[in-house]
């Protein structure tokens, strides 16, 4: 039912189509940011907006970026020699947030799920390969989620990186089974990298 009138209604509907947003969420944000300043407002319209135009993959790595070539991998300070390969942008955030990983990442943008339809085309694997045959690294991290597609991604990558003659190993247990990277603190992540295994 509309109880608030053909603006407002839409604005809660838009709110609530969010990863995590309920209904009263939605409402909730509605109804404060009818109530913020108008350049206030029209502020975080234009970061929306602006976000969603400009935004680029790097052309290394695939991570989310603002300009061709993103911060880390435009970095020489970082190991290049060392690439992390992470399911999502936010998993590379978590473990920038532990400031204990000196190397460069690659952003896969998803994990093999053949129950949903996702298989090896449809994230960004070909990338990663074309990269490392490019420049070989040293050692590859799987960082995938511990959970069924981030093993079985897992295992695709090893399979495949595995005969080029290059290192592969697998982040440690002490990040849970099931969960999601972006939301473990930055101690287990650490230990994680810190106790990875050869695959």
């Amino acid at each position: 039912m509309n109880f608030y009138g053909n603006y407002i209604t839409r604005l809660i509907e838009e709110l609530s189509a969010l990863p995590g947003i309920g209904q009263k969420s939605a409402q909730r944000m509605a109804f404060y940011i009818i109530n913020m300043p108008k350049d206030k407002a029209k502020a975080l319209a234009e970061a929306i907006v602006e976000a969603r135009s400009n935004i680029k993959y790097c052309s290394v790595c695939c991570n989310i970026s603002d300009t061709d070539i993103c911060p880390v991998c435009s970095n020489p300070k970082r190991d290049h020699s060392v690439i992390m390969v992470v399911e999502d942008p936010r998993d590379m955030a978590a473990y920038e947030k532990t400031k204990e990983f000196k190397g460069v990442y690659h952003v896969l943008h998803g994990a093999i799920s053949p129950m949903t339809g996702i298989g090896p085309n449809d994230i960004r694997i070909k990338e990663l390969l074309e990269r490392i045959k490019e420049e070989p690294p040293a050692e590859i991290i799987i960082a995938t989620n511990p959970n069924v597609e981030g093993e079985a991604t897992a295992m695709y990558l090893s399979r495949l990186i595995k005969p080029l003659g290059i290192k592969v190993s697998r982040i440690a247990n002490g990040v849970p089974v099931g969960g999601d990277l972006e939301y473990v603190d930055e101690v287990t992540l650490s230990r994680a990298l810190e106790g990875r295994r050869e695959m």
